[in-house]
């Protein structure tokens, strides 16, 4: 206990912070239900919120934007910026409410990604679309009623692809603000995937044309 306490120390000196070793149950107490810790935990100040400003920014002439209507789920929110860090995805969209907060659980699933790919939360997700379109965006929803497929899509240039949330799909005035609505190929035996597959395909297929 001595080596290892002296060794937190150490490595906590080394960004003007201290350490404290406690036991198991403790540290339980202190952190949140299901908290995944490993025997550590850490003090620290949470992730600055980028704007849109602040996405559109880092974008090129050549970039994808993934937006997320209302998707609830934190593994599912995580998965997505896993994926859009795996594909050189510019950035993450999703809505400020009906949305998971950056918790344990979504940093887990993101596995790393949360702190390399921004997700910009928007108050009013149409008129954030609004401001990707007057950014150079082309915005395509994908969803069941499309009528064509993603893997006819030119995506060279800005493009932003929408995705619903689980069951529900694009909400209506959403939908209305796509460009177009289009469908991943599916065999009709179980036609639906899970949004943060859906996501993944969507971002490897625009990847895929780099």
């Amino acid at each position: 206990m001595l080596a290892t306490k002296e060794v937190a120390e150490r490595h906590a000196a080394e960004f003007g912070s201290r350490a404290q070793v406690v036991s198991r149950e403790e540290l339980a107490q202190r952190l949140p239900p299901g908290a995944v810790h490993q025997g550590l935990a850490a003090l620290v100040a949470p992730l600055e919120e980028p704007a849109i400003e602040d996405l559109l920014a880092r974008c090129g002439e050549d970039a994808l934007v993934l937006a997320l209507d209302q998707v609830t789920d934190p593994h599912n929110v995580g998965a997505i910026l896993r994926s859009a860090a795996a594909f050189g995805v510019a950035g993450l969209v999703v809505t400020e409410r009906n949305a998971p907060a950056d918790t344990g659980v979504l940093a887990k699933s993101a596995s790393g990604a949360l702190e390399i790919v921004p997700m910009v939360r928007a108050v009013n997700l149409a008129r954030t679309l609004d401001q990707l379109k007057e950014a150079g965006f082309w915005l395509y929803g994908l969803d069941e009623r499309g009528d064509t497929s993603i893997g006819a899509l030119d995506l060279r240039g800005r493009v932003c692809i929408v995705l619903g949330a689980e069951g529900e799909g694009l909400r209506r005035l959403t939908a209305e603000k796509c460009d177009r609505l289009v469908t991943i190929p599916t065999q009709p035996v179980l036609a639906a995937l899970n949004v943060s597959n859906a996501a993944a395909v969507a971002a490897y297929e625009w990847a895929r044309r780099r």
